[in-house]
């Protein structure tokens, strides 16, 4: 089951954020809608004999009922644990045998299933076929779910014991209060407790719909092939009625100060708040200046202000999470606990001083090289291209979206940085967490 944990969120946003695959450029985004709603991306790719499918449905967390948190997550670790004709055990075998890989998850926004298949034809046409099954016919078995409520309620006790973890999910809560995407957050022993097989199949019929559903299709096949492909996905799957209910706003800001002790010797520090969407007009320099202020690792000015400066920790950093509403601009420092209050207001004054003035031509030269630098290493493979077609297609951005990144970053200045930064950013309105810091009010 899906739970919020830091290091694993870092790794998500650092797919979702650097946004481009120079490798990518020569690639053509195919695009198309088939009669029962669902819309297909293709790429082909003929280097290697492999197939990428990914699907995403409007599924994510945001849409787990109010009194039911968690539900999404486990609808989606359930899809593959039986059918109504096969068991979990049969389903694994199957895949096994056929040397293909099945994954499921969900973020905030999207539910999503991945599946990897050879290219040949037998292959790929059982493998697909296989999680047709798997998505028409799941049949959500309770023993399955026992183990599986009791393995998340286990890895939520554990999470218990890192206060970075916790302090993510005070954060999360803070900022985004009652709203949807706290579900993620609210998710606790409790909630996966309450969890019922009544409530996954429920989920599962309303919000795995075609109309609602991203096909992307990477790899080793010819368009006619792509398209039978995605017919053969969605065949069964019940069409819902109705469109989905539109979320709620994200509420503004508030400035909320939580402490909460932990018996860690580490403290962690965060502070944050809602900001940025996935069609931001100001999402180019917002990257940007957030690989200055602490998503480029040892050269961002948080590591340089905390550890070179002052050796007040091994680890700080920001990021950004892009989704349909605002998500996350957020500041993480990791600290000796009796450190943590000189470490929070370093880093409220380094992010203030940036929010002030903006980054030099030095930071921004150095910022742009590294980002658009960095696509061919990092990006090349059809596994992490599917990735970035798959956000394409869910957030409707342009078929020219990879093209155009590298682009837009080189484009961006830094008055547009210093501009972005001072007109969407109060460090005075953003949620503070410090936990396992000394028992004092925070600063």
């Amino acid at each position: 089951m899906s739970i919020n944990h830091v290091p694993v969120l870092k790794a998500v946003l650092a797919l979702g954020l650097l946004g481009a695959v120079c490798s990518a450029s020569a690639a053509t985004i195919e695009h198309w809608t088939q009669p029962d709603g669902a819309r297909v991306l293709y790429v082909e790719a003929r280097q290697n004999p492999i197939v990428d499918l990914r699907i995403d449905f409007d599924a994510g967390s945001r849409r787990d009922p109010a009194d039911r948190p968690g539900v999404a997550g486990m609808t989606a670790d359930m899809l593959s644990a039986g059918t109504t004709t096969l068991s979990e055990d049969a389903i694994s075998n199957r895949f096994s045998d056929l040397a293909s890989e099945f994954g499921a998850g969900v973020d905030r926004d999207r539910a999503f299933v991945h599946l990897r298949s050879l290219s040949s034809m037998t292959e790929r046409e059982a493998s697909v076929k296989l999680v047709n099954e798997i998505l028409t016919r799941p049949a959500f078995p309770a023993r399955v779910l026992t183990r599986l409520k009791a393995q998340a309620i286990a890895a939520y006790r554990q999470q218990q014991d890192s206060p970075e973890a916790v302090a993510y999910r005070l954060l999360n809560r803070s900022m985004y209060g009652t709203h949807p995407y706290a579900s993620g957050a609210r998710t606790d022993e409790a909630a996966i407790s309450a969890l019922t097989r009544a409530d996954l199949q429920a989920f599962w019929r309303h919000y795995y719909r075609p109309s609602t559903m991203t096909i992307s299709i990477v790899g080793d096949v010819d368009r006619t092939s792509a398209e039978r492909l995605a017919r053969q996905l969605t065949r069964g799957l019940s069409p819902a009625q109705g469109t989905l209910p539109a979320l709620p706003p994200v509420p503004a800001a508030q400035g909320d100060t939580i402490r909460k002790t932990h018996t860690a010797t580490q403290a962690s520090v965060m502070f944050g708040m809602p900001l940025i969407t996935r069609d931001d007009p100001d999402y180019y320099a917002l990257v940007v200046g957030n690989y200055i202020l602490g998503g480029g690792s040892f050269d961002s000015r948080l590591m340089k202000e905390l550890r070179d400066k002052r050796g007040l920790t091994y680890g700080a950093s920001s990021w950004l999470a892009p989704y349909a509403q605002p998500g996350d601009f957020a500041l993480s420092v990791n600290t000796r606990r009796e450190q943590a209050d000189e470490a929070l207001k370093v880093a409220r004054q380094t992010l203030a001083d940036f929010v002030e003035h903006g980054p030099t031509e030095a930071e921004m030269a150095q910022a742009k090289g590294n980002i658009v630098g960095g696509f061919p290493l990092r990006y090349a493979s059809n596994r992490s291209l599917i990735g970035y077609v798959a956000v394409i297609g869910f957030y409707n951005l342009p078929l020219s979206w990879l093209d155009d990144y590298p682009k837009a970053i080189d484009k961006v200045t830094a008055a547009d940085v210093r501009d972005a930064y001072r007109r969407r950013v109060d460090p005075a309105r953003m949620s503070v967490v410090v936990v396992g810091g000394e028992p004092q009010r925070v600063q």
